[in-house]
């Protein structure tokens, strides 16, 4: 059995959660932006309790391992090193992106070749985005995007949908595009982790605590995102 703490700290609000063998447990989200630093721990500290747990019950932490913002995500995997360290429990990274999709598979119920791509802000018309299939396969790595009125046209025949706090910056240009759909839920949450750190879990497929650093994005390249299987 797996009790693990998940911790997302990609974007302006920050969340943790806990699970049970990568079922949720519950989970509580700051609602303070940019607070990370003040709030983390005491909402750490109040999810536990809340649910009878003490610090030695957890069997791992899984962090938000990028790309986002430079420092939640400093944060956050700061903190989840120090209680893996205290305890001596393994640390796990899940991609930002994928977590994101995770949670955009359960609530837009995607088939076929509907297309998932989360989307987290950066700067301008800029942010950072990950393509999925409907069964969470990844089509094309996280990857910072230049968006612009063509980005999405290679995407004509397949259904897309968007989500994520770089998403609204395509509203503008895609909003009535009958194969575009945005999801307005936030999608930045620890609690679409848990199935996917469960996963992880059960492979042993741990990080190194003392040498673990979240992947905090790269520059932006200009260019259209080229997808496996589309011409």
């Amino acid at each position: 059995m797996s009790l693990i703490l998940h911790i997302e700290t990609a974007t302006q609000v920050c969340s943790a959660a806990l699970s049970r063998d990568g079922l949720l447990m519950e989970e509580v989200v700051a609602e303070t932006e940019m607070a990370h630093a003040s709030t983390l721990m005491p909402m750490i500290d109040a999810l536990l309790k809340q649910n009878n747990v003490v610090p030695a019950d957890l069997s791992a932490v899984s962090v938000s391992s990028g790309p986002g913002s430079y420092t939640g995500l400093r944060i956050g995997v700061s903190t989840g090193k120090g209680i893996c360290h205290s305890l001596g429990i393994p640390l796990i990274a899940v991609g930002s992106l994928h977590s994101a999709a995770f949670g955009m598979k359960e609530i837009s119920k995607a088939t076929g070749t509907d297309l998932l791509i989360p989307l987290i802000d950066a700067r301008r018309m800029e942010a950072f985005a990950a393509f999925y299939d409907a069964s969470l396969n990844e089509v094309r790595p996280s990857t910072p995007w230049i968006m612009d009125e063509s980005s999405l046209d290679e995407f004509a025949d397949r259904k897309v949908f968007l989500a994520g706090t770089g998403a609204e910056k395509l509203k503008a240009l895609y909003s009535t595009f009958s194969n575009v759909v945005f999801l307005n839920e936030n999608m930045h949450r620890a609690a679409f982790a848990c199935s996917l750190a469960f996963e992880k879990f059960q492979k042993l497929d741990f990080e190194n605590t003392a040498y673990f650093e979240p992947n905090y994005g790269k520059d932006f390249i200009p260019g259209k995102p080229v997808i496996k299987g589309l011409k």
